[in-house]
């Protein structure tokens, strides 16, 4: 079963579990899944229209998403995907 991981950075600001699990065979389906749980963490991390924000990333399987407007990316049964914070600074 697909398994999507967050970032100590983004869980210091919506209590977010550190990863869910869900059946899911695409991106925006895992990604549905984990907001169920943790409704808050939609906001730090899509935009209104359902979009990935700017200052967020995503890796599936170690490879960067691809869609990151409809997030149709396609999930393996033991896909892992992070999801991270991009940091700026200097």
């Amino acid at each position: 079963m697909p398994r999507v991981l967050f970032t100590p950075q983004l869980r210091r600001f919506v209590d977010a579990p550190e990863h869910a699990d869900a059946q899911a065979t695409t991106l925006r389906a895992l990604l549905d899944s984990a907001f169920l749980v943790a409704p808050m963490l939609r906001g730090y991390v899509l935009d209104d229209q359902g979009h990935v924000r700017p200052n967020v990333v995503i890796f599936i399987d170690g490879r960067r998403c691809t869609d990151r407007v409809r997030l149709a990316d396609a999930l393996a049964p033991d896909s892992t995907v992070h999801v991270l914070q991009a940091l700026s600074g200097g």
